[in-house]
């Protein structure tokens, strides 16, 4: 009897118990109630068609999803990028500009990648957006050819390494600087005044473009001077090798790269001299700068030798008119 008392206690327990947690449950559920409705709607107005293309119609959540994939993709190629980055660090005979070229090219492939599998999540047959790129391509490409050619250019420029980041160069157009960056449709210039010029890629596939530091960073300037006639020219060799020796910018240790003095023409005033130099790598970039200090060296040089730089002289003849041939004077009237 005690056992069977034991076991009815028990069970009016585990009711009683069952009883509490239903009432409590019950207290609990009206809250939850109005944020379980505003779920409904808010994943109703997710899937609320806003536009069509085609036969597909295109709701909220496939925008999201759309653009949560482009977000993805981007990620993915900076994360790609770093990576490859870290690993030219451990490789010294990795070419920079290869990284560079590898790197974008990356980056247009992920992106592009990135964007049809956001079109496919979206539910448009790529097949079908295929024909119609290519019909509005036939259309649009007329109005669009120098941003197709900029483009092409761009990528044969990133391929071909003719032009890469880090190269001095000089236009036809007579702007000189440093390639910063090759993109789809420009290349950023900066000239040693760090003003920033975005020039067309098509510049540099269909005009002459001067690479200064394309297979060599050492190159030669030609430095022009004159001297008044009647000068001794081996002396005024002395003082020109003694300027160049005197500029920084000037190549040393390397015999066939001495710098010399040319005669190169006689002049209407002066012989005019050329003093040809080897420059280091770091002033090949400083062209300006690098002529001002040699000219500035030539003359502290020439004057401490008591060599004349001449300047143009011209005579002037004046004539005398006879009162005779004077024209007459106006008469008043």
């Amino acid at each position: 009897m005690r056992l069977a008392n034991h076991l009815v206690d028990l069970i009016g327990g585990v009711l009683r118990r069952l009883s509490d947690i239903e009432s409590g449950w019950w207290s609990l559920q009206s809250p939850w109630r109005g944020v379980l409705g505003s779920w409904d709607s808010f994943a109703g107005w997710l899937a609320t068609p806003l536009f069509e293309i085609g036969d597909v119609s295109v709701t909220s959540m496939g925008l999201i999803r759309f653009v949560v994939i482009i977000t993805v993709a981007w990620w993915l190629s900076r994360f790609a990028q770093a990576a490859m980055s870290r690993v030219a660090v451990y490789r010294p005979n990795f070419s920079q500009a290869s990284l560079y070229t590898l790197n974008r090219v990356l980056h247009y492939t992920v992106l592009t990648l990135g964007f049809a599998i956001g079109l496919s999540s979206i539910g448009i047959d790529l097949s079908k957006f295929a024909l119609f790129a290519s019909a509005l391509g036939v259309g649009v490409g007329f109005g669009l050819q120098n941003l197709i050619s900029n483009f092409v250019a761009g990528l044969m420029l990133l391929f071909e390494k003719s032009l890469k980041v880090g190269d001095f160069i000089e236009l036809e157009s007579g702007i000189i600087g440093e390639v910063r960056e090759i993109n789809i449709r420009s290349t950023l210039i900066t000239t040693n005044d760090n003003i920033d010029i975005v020039v067309p890629n098509s510049v540099f596939v269909n005009g002459h473009v001067m690479n200064w530091t394309m297979r060599d960073v050492i190159r030669r300037i030609h430095v022009p001077f004159g001297v008044a006639y009647g000068s001794d020219k081996e002396l005024v060799r002395k003082a020109a090798l003694e300027a160049a020796g005197a500029v920084k910018h000037t190549l040393t240790g390397i015999e066939a790269r001495q710098p010399q003095v040319w005669l190169t023409a006689f002049g209407d005033s002066s012989l005019d001299f050329e003093l040809i130099v080897w420059l280091t790598s770091e002033a090949v970039k400083r062209p300006g700068a690098v002529q001002a200090d040699y000219l500035w060296a030539i003359e502290t040089a020439l004057r401490n030798y008591g060599i004349e730089i001449p300047f143009p002289q011209r005579d002037l003849h004046i004539r005398s008119w006879s009162a005779s041939r004077r024209p007459p004077a106006e008469e008043p009237a």
